[in-house]
């Protein structure tokens, strides 16, 4: 059995700003991390392969420096590891990202497509969850989405995805792709044996032409759509208080009279 699983290197979200001048976001001496999510895929493919004896490859699309989330990955247990950087993919939108990412896994797997492609339901950065169902439309191979149990035998899966009212039992054929989300289980730990194994480690990286990609189809040209700018919320107000202790009514009065006043409500 063949595994992808696709890894994204974002800020650490805690200590991300917003430039108050260019509107941009400030990465000077902000951490990257693994994408939270993708830890958890990574963790469902190598769970499969103590079970199974699949093979686990981790795909991630970046600046040479998204090297560090590959390793990682390494050392918790995959077999091996393909960076997909160029500057022709930059400025890429989920479109493009997701046309990319599906010709360097058919790269990554001899021009086959992997029994099974792993997503983290979303990444923290972006929070579209748009690139999993894009990379399966370019894969033509079906999609489940916020699985949280996933079984695979004699060429088929079951699992358990999250609904808004409850789980959904869903069976199927593989190949497909899939998007995990973080109640599927607990990521292990890589040993120290591994980040030794892992530092050692190839990382093949993959260009636009290695990845045989449509020019047309990637980076800014390939995006419908681009990101203008982004800024913060407005900072909220303290707002009023209004002290009702003994006299409800009078607090009553008073949170009517706010609403009036502000053109939420009108007295009759």
């Amino acid at each position: 059995m063949r595994i992808v699983v696709c890894v994204k290197q974002v800020p650490d979200t805690t200590n991300v700003r917003i430039n108050p001048k260019t509107n941009t976001l400030m990465r000077e001496g902000v951490e990257s991390i693994v994408n939270p999510f993708d830890e958890y895929a990574l963790e469902e493919a190598l769970r499969l392969k103590d079970a199974h004896g699949a093979h686990v490859t981790v795909i991630s699309m970046g600046p040479p420096q998204a090297t560090a989330v590959l390793r990682e990955a390494l050392a918790r247990g995959a077999d091996d590891a393909f960076l997909v950087s160029s500057r022709a993919f930059g400025g890429a939108d989920t479109l493009a990202t997701s046309y990319t990412l599906s010709q360097a896994i058919k790269k990554a797997c001899g021009g086959k497509t992997p029994d099974l492609v792993l997503f983290g339901k979303q990444a923290i950065d972006g929070d579209t969850a748009q690139v999993g169902p894009g990379v399966s439309e370019f894969l033509n191979v079906p999609l489940v989405t916020y699985v949280k149990k996933l079984e695979v035998a004699n060429g088929r899966f079951t699992v358990e995805s999250l609904m808004d009212d409850g789980t959904a039992v869903i069976e199927g054929a593989l190949p497909a792709v899939m998007t995990v989300v973080k109640e599927a289980s607990t990521p292990r730990f890589a040993s120290l044996a591994g980040w030794m194994d892992a530092a050692k480690a190839p990382v093949t990286v993959l260009d636009e032409k290695a990845v045989e990609a449509n020019p047309l189809w990637i980076g800014l040209t390939g995006s419908p759509t681009k990101v203008v700018t982004i800024f913060p919320p407005p900072t909220k107000g303290g707002g009023e208080i209004v002290d009702a202790r003994g006299d409800a009514s009078a607090g009553a009065r008073a949170i009517s009279d706010f609403l009036e006043k502000k053109g939420l409500v009108k007295h009759g």
